[in-house]
């Protein structure tokens, strides 16, 4: 009998029951042999019991297999979001996460607002833009000597031109005061207009943008000396003579130069700047006589410029670095402690 109970402890009967149902006299099937009455040799349960013993095992397994589905289903979940999560955070650079797509698509527009980054725009590649300055260099200086000759041969035979021999290619000492003087009027005012006039801070950031973004240091030279030596023998040592040795002249011929400055995103205040350099430049002809001088100032102020753009740059790059990192990981500290305690109540 305690084996009996044993057996329906196991299977979830409690013993008050199990003994209540063997000690019934139902529960007893005598069995005749010889017209005699024997001990009853077995308990048989009845079919009620052993019925309901299937049901409890039936009820027992699904409870099981129901346990066994929802650990896998958690598992099953909880791998999933982990893989999400690797997913997310490999993307991160492109957005913080999918499910915090609305704070991180406002970060990344108030990054890009700040710093003023506008990666859409391609520029022309570092051999284009060499290929370019030498092309157009060589056909400014194959004109601006093409006019001289011109005007002096004209000059010679008796029409009423000045000859552009009068701005020579002598250069005296005291001609280094006048480029030392023009470079430093030029950049100071250039400073003072990039940080007090808008419209054309953003047009020289965008000329210095599609010129200067993919040089390396030593094309800086390139890209400095060529136009200001091939623009200079056309514009001052050219078209000057030209139109007279005047300060009319020279506003006239500044003006010429600074329209032919306009497009590829540089507006008229651009242009503006562009006519008051290049006054500057006729005036100094004038002074000096002397096509050295503007070429030399020219040549040095677009040195001096494209430096101070490059280190600008440099640091504007790395602050934008910085930035975005802090957006990056302000928004990732709290979205990846959400994830990973969203993991731990799926486990």
């Amino acid at each position: 009998m305690v084996g009996a109970v044993n057996i329906l402890r196991i299977h979830g009967i409690s013993c008050a029951r199990g003994i209540q149902l063997l000690c019934s006299r139902e529960n007893y099937r005598p069995v005749r042999k010889c017209g005699r009455s024997l001990f009853p040799q077995r308990k048989i349960l009845p079919a009620g019991i052993c019925s309901g013993l299937g049901l409890q095992l039936k009820a027992f397994a699904s409870r099981k297999s129901k346990k066994k589905v929802k650990n896998d289903g958690s598992f099953s979940k909880a791998s999933e979001r982990k893989e999400l999560l690797s997913k997310d955070f490999l993307s991160m650079p492109d957005g913080v996460s999918s499910g915090n797509k609305t704070n991180s698509s406002t970060s990344s527009e108030l990054t890009a607002n700040t710093l003023g980054a506008n990666s859409s725009n391609s520029y022309p590649t570092r051999g284009q833009v060499l290929q370019a300055c030498i092309i157009t260099c060589g056909l400014l200086l194959a004109v601006g000597a093409l006019i001289r000759q011109a005007v002096h041969l004209a000059s010679v035979e008796g029409w009423a031109l000045l000859d552009s021999s009068e701005v020579s290619l002598d250069f005296e000492l005291w001609h280094l005061e006048l480029i030392l003087g023009l470079v430093v009027l030029i950049s100071s005012t250039r400073y003072i207009l990039l940080k007090t006039w808008p419209d054309f801070s953003q047009s020289s950031e965008i000329a210095n943008q599609q010129i200067l973004s993919s040089l390396e240091p030593f094309d800086y030279i390139v890209v400095s000396f060529l136009p200001g030596i091939s623009e200079e023998l056309l514009f001052r040592g050219a078209l000057l003579p030209l139109f007279g040795l005047n300060w009319i002249s020279a506003l006239v011929v500044g003006a010429i130069f600074g329209v032919l400055h306009l497009g590829s995103g540089r507006k008229y205040s651009y242009a503006v700047w562009a006519t008051f350099v290049g006054f500057a430049y006729g005036l100094a002809t004038i002074i000096s006589s002397s096509i050295l001088v503007p070429m030399a100032s020219h040549s040095l102020n677009n040195l001096v410029g494209g430096l101070l753009w490059r280190l600008t740059s440099d640091s504007r790059e790395q602050d934008r670095g910085n930035l975005q990192s802090f957006f990056l990981f302000g928004n990732l500290f709290p979205l990846r402690t959400l994830t990973f305690s969203e993991l731990g109540r799926g486990k």
